[in-house]
């Protein structure tokens, strides 16, 4: 069932998307619905719950400027999502008309535009329709491709999808007297039950299949520093039995081996498609961004200034009622993403963190390093002593406004009448009483916190039990001061106020010295926004950056080598990088940014797109051929 002919590039004539001459209505009619359609499958259409949203949102545009009108994406049905992103449109067209014959087969689907850049058509399919033949179609799947039954409800889903999806495919593959060429591309097992099902119906149009991790290798990446190590010796299938996830894995290896054109996101995980699930991707795909989403032009500069100057006043909140320290000598370094503690490099980033704080103070640097650990840890509420702190904030705002507007008056009408009166007895004695009792209130014995939150599991937390071991407890003297901050950062946090676009450009570096990462979103969006990165060579964004941008250093995107480093080696070479960006004077830091942000264009999806033309070409060319 697999097609395994070695290809990697793809034929050079695309379907033709551009203008003739003139032809007869007949003719034009019939080369359009001679034309190819593609069908872009996945769980994270219109459904925000991973990466993969990302890379499908930010891509459309791209799609849209080759494919038009015959571009449809399929996904879940989510009413909660759909009611936010979902507009749905009359049932015309080929598609619309597969999505009638669903619901006349006793199946909920919906037909309508994605609200998104490019409003691209997309199907949403109810997987709670299957359930009263859910049982016949696992035993079918079962018996067919020898995937086993499960009754964990993700794959509950994936199987009533996987059904849907071919019952989709299959209707509009019968569409007209003279079928158009259909190519479906799908993303992630979630999605990819559907190809070995098709292919053993003898589907005629072309399947491409592409794995953004496998299910198997982010169980076994985790916690585990010899994996890259042991992966040649590692049986997929037996290490999916051993973490109980065996229907998953046997559903990515049957889209993986039914595929015409099999893909994945980077070479590191080309590496584990090959060991583990037995087939070497045919081409790569790495994920770029929509950059003109980040671009800012000249203003980028000034916004770092702007959002800044709001990290500025979160520092004030959060450190100053117990000491002081200079602002204009502050840097603002963060990382942020899933609570992966050892797959994302956060124990490798604390360690090197307790190292910077040394050598900065042997140095004795003048700077202040503040990090932010991002993430999404569960937690009862807000720590009291922070909201407590920013109310505080505020009420110095609102005196300050007062005596400002107060005594600048006084003070014209002064200067008016020839006078230069004394500063000290223009302030009324209410807000000069008033701001005495705040500053009293204000002043606390106790020090910052190294958590915003208050965790539900405190005393087993990973993060801050390395915080602890590495007593970084944001003492006074510490050059480098910590805030866990266990929630999303969003424009309605009390503590932020203001999105995470808004927070990246703040800040003066991200840090990302991922173990595990297939590809890495955030240290693209960083550079993206302007501000310089660290990634590693573990990640496919790193791995991709050492291989084709041999000068990224030099802008201001610095590559981690792990893949042949033991913990302690990574911990010292980012300790490195750490301190020699901190030892930067701020015209440095400046021309950073300056070239940082127009190289980010090299991964925006006019780009990175062609590599999606090039696989449906070789999809087209693998079932034509």
């Amino acid at each position: 069932m697999s097609d395994h002919e070695g290809v990697t590039m793809a034929p050079t004539t695309p379907p033709s998307t551009g203008e003739k001459a003139p032809e007869k209505s007949g003719s034009v009619d019939a080369r359009r619905a001679a034309e190819p359609l593609l069908l872009e499958v996945a769980w994270e259409v219109c459904n925000k719950v991973g990466g993969i949203y990302t890379v499908l949102r930010s891509k459309v545009p791209s799609m849209m400027s080759r494919w038009g009108s015959r571009y449809c994406l399929v996904g879940p049905y989510d009413p909660q999502t759909a009611d936010v992103e979902f507009e749905p449109a009359p049932l015309v067209g080929a598609v619309g008309r597969a999505v009638q014959q669903l619901r006349e087969m006793g199946y909920r689907a919906h037909y309508g535009r994605w609200l998104v850049s490019g409003r691209p058509h997309v199907v949403l399919l109810d997987v709670g329709s299957v359930g009263g033949v859910l049982n016949e179609i696992k035993y079918r799947v079962w018996a067919d491709h020898g995937i086993p039954a499960s009754d964990e409800p993700n794959v509950h889903a994936a199987v009533g999808f996987g059904e849907m999806c071919r019952a989709l495919l299959s209707i509009l593959a019968q569409e007209g007297s003279q079928p158009r060429p259909l190519v479906a591309h799908f993303h992630e097992w979630q999605a990819g039950l559907a190809i070995p099902m098709l292919r053993k119906e003898h589907w005629r149009g072309s399947l491409v299949f592409t794995t953004h991790a496998t299910m198997v290798g982010r169980y076994l990446a985790n916690g585990n520093a010899s994996f890259y190590d042991q992966l040649p010796l590692l049986d997929g299938d037996q290490e999916a039995k051993n973490f109980n996830v065996h229907a998953q894995h046997q559903i990515e290896k049957a889209a993986a081996h039914a595929a015409q054109v099999f893909t994945t996101v980077s070479d590191v995980t080309a590496e584990e498609c090959t060991h583990l699930l037995g087939r070497t991707p045919d081409m790569l795909l790495p994920n770029g961004l929509d950059i003109r989403r980040f671009t800012a032009i000249h203003e980028f500069q000034t916004l770092h200034q702007q959002y800044k100057e709001r990290l500025h006043e979160f520092s004030i909140g959060h450190f100053f009622p117990s000491y002081n320290f200079d602002l204009d000598n502050t840097l603002y370094m963060f990382t942020s993403g899933r609570y992966e503690y050892f797959n994302k490099g956060m124990d490798v980033t604390i360690e090197a963190l307790a190292r910077l704080n040394h050598r900065l103070r042997e140095a004795a640097s003048p700077v202040t390093v503040v990090f932010f650990i991002i993430t999404k840890a569960p937690f009862r509420s807000i720590n009291v002593q922070a909201l407590q702190n920013r109310a505080m904030l505020n009420e110095f705002r609102t005196v300050g406004d007062a005596v400002k507007e107060s005594v600048g008056d006084r003070l014209f009408l002064a200067a008016c009448s020839g006078e230069i009166p004394d500063l000290n007895v223009l302030m009324e004695d209410y807000w000069r009483l008033r701001l005495r009792r705040a500053i009293h209130a204000w002043k606390s014995k106790v020090l910052p916190g190294i958590v915003t939150h208050d965790l539900i599991d405190d005393a087993n937390d990973p993060v801050l039990n390395q915080l602890r071991a590495c007593r970084l407890f944001n003492l006074e003297d510490d050059p480098v001061k910590v805030v866990f901050h266990p929630d999303f950062v969003q424009a309605t946090s009390p503590l932020f106020g203001m999105e995470y676009d808004q927070f990246v450009r703040g800040c003066h570096l991200g840090v990302f010295p991922s173990f595990y990462e297939p590809w890495g979103y955030t240290p693209l969006e960083s550079i993206a926004l302007g501000v310089p990165a660290v990634t590693s060579d573990l990640s496919g964004f790193g791995s991709y950056l050492q291989q084709l941008v041999p000068d990224h250093a030099s802008k201001g995107i610095y590559v981690v080598p792990r893949r042949h480093s033991d913990f302690h080696r990574a911990a010292e070479e980012l300790t490195d990088r750490l301190f020699r960006f901190a030892s930067l004077g701020r015209r440095d830091r400046i021309m950073l940014r300056n070239l940082v942000e127009p190289f980010s264009e090299h991964f925006d999806w006019h780009n990175l797109g062609r590599r999606y033309n090039e696989a449906h070409d070789l999809a087209l060319a693998r079932v034509s051929g």
